[in-house]
């Protein structure tokens, strides 16, 4: 459920597996870690936006879609890795396959993008939500 007197926003990332196994996660401002995400931009399709903002954050555009991951609902991070109870998350996640695995991100408020094995994931994710979600999607993945 939205809470209401909320900013909503919608966003779409992905589950990025390479031919390890390995996932990708990004670093968001220096500060906090996540599977790769961001707005979905008006008129654009969730799984074109999840595509853009990889390649933004992450540098990888050459990817294969596999399924739809799932969806869930958080406020946004603030500081000190609180919730930013002005902002109502809308979180859409895919499932995708890495044909390249070198990562460059481009985006400045992403500045590091990694592959980490499966089993620490949850331990990097900053936001309680997000270890959540991957944890209830991990045994999907592979």
């Amino acid at each position: 459920m939205i809470p209401s007197g909320n900013k909503v926003t919608v966003s779409a990332g992905g589950v990025v597996v390479n031919t390890q196994g390995m996932i990708l996660v990004v670093n968001q401002n220096g500060n906090s870690w996540s599977l790769p995400k961001g707005h979905v931009e008006i008129g654009e399709e969730p799984l074109t936006a999840a595509r853009r903002e990889i390649a933004e954050e992450a540098g990888i555009s050459n990817l294969e879609y596999v399924r739809v991951m799932g969806s869930y609902g958080r406020y946004k991070l603030g500081k000190n890795e609180g919730d930013d109870k002005k902002e109502w998350k809308i979180l859409l996640f895919f499932l995708f396959k890495a044909k390249n695995e070198k990562l460059n991100p481009t985006d400045p408020r992403h500045p590091q993008a990694r592959w980490v094995y499966p089993d620490e994931v949850e331990k990097l994710l900053t936001h309680p939500k997000d270890k959540a979600f991957f944890n209830s999607v991990r045994l999907q993945i592979l």
